[in-house]
C-alpha cells in the first residue's frame, strides 16, 4: 500500500479549485488537510464544498502545522516565489502552479532553495504528461531520431485571451500581477515540452518579438488594463548547434497551426496530430500511431503508469516514493530564461545572450 500524502492547498481561486478535484476526486493516497486564501468567506465556501477540515486566511499559518509535508500553490505569477520559498524553508515539498515566477531571478530563487533545503520542487508542466509526449520521448530514447538538431514550439489559439474574450478575470493580462502573456500562460507548456525531448540543452542566445495587435472588445479592454503580448515569437540557440523556433498565440487570424515538432537526422516527430516521418531509401515514409493502444500498454504493462497520468499525479507518486521526480523545475527555469530573453530581444531590437537575461532580470515578485 502506497502511503498516503497529506497536503495543504495555497490559493482557492480558479486553478485550485482544478487542483483540488484531482486531489479529492481522482489521485488515490492524497489528503487534504487545509487550504488558505486571502478570501476567507470564499475559503470558508470551498472548504466545506471538498470536505477540508481546516482554513486560513495566512498561508503562513497553514505552513505551520506538522502535520502537512507538501503545499500546493495556486496563486498568480508574481506571488509564487514569495510563498514557495517560505514552503521550502519551512520544510514543505511544492507544487508550483506554471509559469515557475514572474521573473527569471525569482525562479532562480525558488529553484535554488529546494537544492539548499533538500526538499522537492515541482511545477506543473502537464504537457509533458499527454500521450504524445510519452511517445515522442520513447522514439528519441530509442535513438530513431538520430541527431536531433532543431524543435519548433508551437501553441495556437484563433481568440483565446483571457478576460477580453469571454473567460477568466482581468488578473491575467496584466502585467503587474502576471509578468506576460500568451509566453507565461500558454508557451511554458509547449517550451517545457520541448526543451524535455531535446534534452533540456544550455541556453545560448535568444531573439525574439511580441505583439498586441488583434481588436478587442473596447468595454473589456478599458477594465482589464490588457498590457501583455497575445503573441510571441522566438529562436533559441542552444550548446552543440541545437536550435528551436516558438510561436505562441492567445490570439490570431488564422484557422489552425501544425503542432510542435522535432527533427533529426533519421526521422522527425510531430506532436499535434501525432506523426513520425522517416525515409527508407527512395521512399518517404508518413506514419501515424494507435496512441490509445500506446496508453493502455503503459498501464497495462508498466509499473507505476499512473505516476505519469498528469502532473499531479506525478507530484503524488513522486512523494509516495514509486517514481522519480521528472525534472519540472529544472524545465520550468530554463523556459523562464527563453521567454525572458524573447522580452528583452523585443525591448533591445536585437538578439540577447543567456548571461545578458541573466544579468537584467529584474524581480516582480509580490508579497502575499
Amino acid at each position: 500500500m502506497s502511503k498516503t500524502v497529506r497536503v495543504g492547498v495555497i490559493g482557492v481561486g480558479q486553478i485550485g479549485k482544478r487542483h483540488l478535484d484531482l486531489y479529492t476526486k481522482e489521485i488515490q493516497g492524497v489528503e487534504v488537510v487545509a487550504i488558505a486564501d486571502i478570501n476567507e468567506s470564499e475559503a470558508r465556501r470551498v472548504a466545506e464544498m471538498y470536505r477540508i477540515p481546516y482554513v486560513y486566511t495566512d498561508f503562513r499559518k497553514l505552513l505551520e502545522r506538522d502535520d502537512i509535508e507538501a503545499v500546493d500553490v495556486c496563486l498568480h505569477n508574481n506571488f509564487h516565489m514569495p510563498v514557495t520559498v517560505a514552503a521550502l524553508q519551512a520544510g514543505k515539498h511544492v507544487y508550483c502552479e506554471k509559469p515557475m515566477a514572474g521573473a527569471y531571478v525569482d525562479a532562480l530563487k525558488m529553484y535554488r532553495t529546494a537544492q539548499e533545503t533538500g526538499k522537492m520542487l515541482s511545477i506543473q508542466l502537464n504537457t509533458l504528461f499527454e500521450d504524445e509526449a510519452k511517445a515522442a520521448r520513447a522514439l528519441i530514447d530509442q535513438g530513431l531520431l538520430g541527431h536531433i538538431y532543431h524543435a519548433r514550439s508551437v501553441g495556437f489559439r484563433r481568440r483565446g485571451r483571457p478576460y477580453v474574450d469571454g473567460y477568466g478575470s482581468p488578473q491575467f493580462v496584466q502585467k503587474a500581477i502576471c509578468s506576460g502573456g500568451a509566453l507565461y500562460d500558454l508557451g511554458v507548456y509547449h517550451i517545457a515540452a520541448m526543451l524535455w525531448l531535446i534534452g533540456n540543452p544550455r541556453v545560448l542566445r535568444i531573439s525574439g518579438a511580441t505583439y498586441q495587435e488583434t481588436e478587442m472588445d473596447a468595454e473589456r479592454r478599458a477594465k482589464s488594463g490588457y498590457d501583455v503580448e497575445e503573441l510571441g515569437l522566438g529562436l533559441v540557440r542552444f550548446e552543440g548547434n541545437l536550435t528551436m523556433d516558438i510561436f505562441e498565440a492567445w490570439a490570431v487570424h488564422m484557422d489552425a497551426m501544425p503542432g510542435s515538432v522535432i527533427f533529426g537526422s533519421k526521422a522527425g516527430i510531430r506532436l499535434q496530430p501525432f506523426g513520425f516521418f522517416y525515409s527508407l531509401g527512395d521512399l518517404d515514409i508518413n506514419a501515424t500511431a494507435d496512441i490509445g493502444g500506446f496508453n493502455w500498454r503503459l498501464h497495462s504493462l508498466r509499473a507505476n503508469a499512473d505516476g505519469y497520468d498528469s502532473a499531479q499525479h506525478h507530484w503524488v507518486a513522486a512523494l509516495q516514493g514509486r517514481v522519480p521526480l521528472l525534472p519540472t523545475a529544472e524545465l520550468a527555469l530554463n523556459t523562464m530564461l527563453i521567454s525572458e530573453g524573447i522580452y528583452l530581444s523585443q525591448k533591445r531590437g536585437r538578439e540577447v545572450t543567456a548571461e545578458e537575461v541573466e544579468a537584467e532580470s529584474i524581480s516582480t515578485a509580490q508579497q502575499v
